[in-house]
This record gives structure tokens, C-alpha cells and sequence, in this order.
């Protein structure tokens, strides 16, 4: 049987794992340093990928979870309050209101939205990554982004309108 490698075109993967775990952590060394012991296991664990199960990046991101996962856990035992993270170039007033109204959601919803929009995956591969069906994935991501859209709406201070539209599978 020939194996395809999932790391031959590593350019992609690194700037769809880096986007996803600064998406859960806030850019800066802890998205680093996670996308960084993502790779570190996907190097050792290379020979259980399988093709038929997923695309190199659905798998890579799969551990990146596991990865930021660890992080998050080190972090809630050493740190009292949260780290400041840094706003994005364009807009940073935007950033910070999407911030806050990502908090209030639910660990999943927030889940959900990072694969979907910081890991940039189709709701096809979310669905395989957590083992769901493509259409909960999609009903899931519809009602999250319904439950953020009405956040941003509340905290909206200029009553200017942030139209969030739903990217779903082909």
C-alpha cells in the first residue's frame, strides 16, 4: 500500500494550524508554541495518518485541538486573569467586540466557530474531525453564529449592523 505523506506541502498546514490556534488563543507565542507541538506530534505520529479517514490538514488540526487544549489547561492552573491579545491590524475596535461576544458562547459554539472560521475547515470536516454528521455540524455552526450575531447586536455602540454569514460545505 502506498502512503501518501500528510506533512509533503507543509506551507498550507502551518498557516491553517497557526490561524486556528491563534483563533482559540490570541495571536502570539502561545499560538506559536501550540502550532509548534502540533507539528512536533504529527512528525511523531506520521504513520498513523490515514488517508481515508481525513485530509492532512482535518487530521492536523485534530491534534492542534488536543495541543491548545493542553495549553489552555497549563494555563487556567498559572494564571490569574486573562492574558491581553492582540487586536488585528484593520480594525481593532471589531476585534475586541467579537471577543467579548465569542466569550459568551459555550465552549462548544466557541469550538465550533475557531474549526470553522480560525481553522478555516468545511463543516464536512469538522463533522469527520468530531464525529458528527455534516448536517448537526451545519444546524450546530447556523445556531452559534445566530447566538453571536445577537451578542454583537447588544453591544453594538455605534448601531452599526456586523452581518455574520454562515460559510457551509459545498
Amino acid at each position: 500500500m502506498i502512503r501518501r505523506d500528510p506533512l509533503a506541502n507543509p506551507e498550507p498546514l502551518i498557516r491553517r494550524v497557526y490561524s486556528y490556534c491563534a483563533y482559540r488563543l490570541g495571536d502570539g507565542p502561545d499560538a506559536e508554541d501550540a502550532t509548534s507541538d502540533t507539528f512536533e506530534r504529527a512528525l511523531r505520529y506520521r504513520p498513523s495518518f490515514d488517508s481515508r479517514r481525513g485530509t492532512p490538514s482535518a487530521w492536523l488540526v485534530g491534534i492542534a485541538r488536543r495541543a491548545v487544549d493542553d495549553l489552555l489547561s497549563r494555563r487556567l492552573t498559572t494564571v490569574e486573569e486573562v492574558p491581553e491579545q492582540h487586536a488585528p491590524e484593520h480594525d481593532p475596535t471589531l476585534h475586541l467586540d467579537l471577543a467579548r461576544a465569542l466569550a459568551v458562547l459555550d465552549e462548544r459554539d466557541r469550538e465550533l466557530v475557531a474549526l470553522r472560521y480560525g481553522a478555516d475547515l468545511t463543516a464536512r470536516q469538522i463533522a469527520e474531525l468530531l464525529e458528527l454528521r455534516t448536517n448537526t455540524v451545519e444546524v450546530a455552526l447556523h445556531r452559534a453564529l445566530s447566538r453571536l450575531r445577537i451578542e454583537l447586536e447588544r453591544e453594538e455602540p455605534r448601531g452599526e449592523s456586523l452581518v455574520l454569514q454562515p460559510k457551509l460545505a459545498p
